[in-house]
């Protein structure tokens, strides 16, 4: 690749940020797809239904991160959100912040 060319794409990259960054690959290696979906329910909410009803929370971003690291109960139902500890911090809020911008 031309020099010129690969700033380029890094200067793309750099300027959409890390949640434009992470996609549907990152949420499977970090485990997340054994029980949520971008668009649908599954053993967890839709990813879409979590961006939805934080749509307005300033602070979802670190909420969720949260969530994702140390595990949650009794939001969405009774079956509660293992810790994710093979996740890291960044990784975490990377992921939230990617869920977050779901459509």
């Amino acid at each position: 690749m031309k020099p010129a060319l690969l700033l380029f794409v890094a200067g793309a990259l750099w300027s959409v940020g890390p949640a434009a960054q992470a996609n549907d690959e990152m949420y499977k290696t970090k485990n997340c797809f054994a029980c949520h979906r971008i668009d649908k329910n599954h053993l967890g909410p839709a990813f879409k239904s979590v961006a939805a009803k934080y749509a307005d929370d300033k602070g979802a971003d670190a909420k969720l991160a949260q969530k994702i690291r140390e595990g949650s109960g009794g939001v969405w139902g009774s079956t509660p959100m293992p810790p994710q500890t093979q996740v890291s911090d960044a990784e975490a809020l990377t992921l939230a912040r990617w869920i977050l911008q779901l459509p």
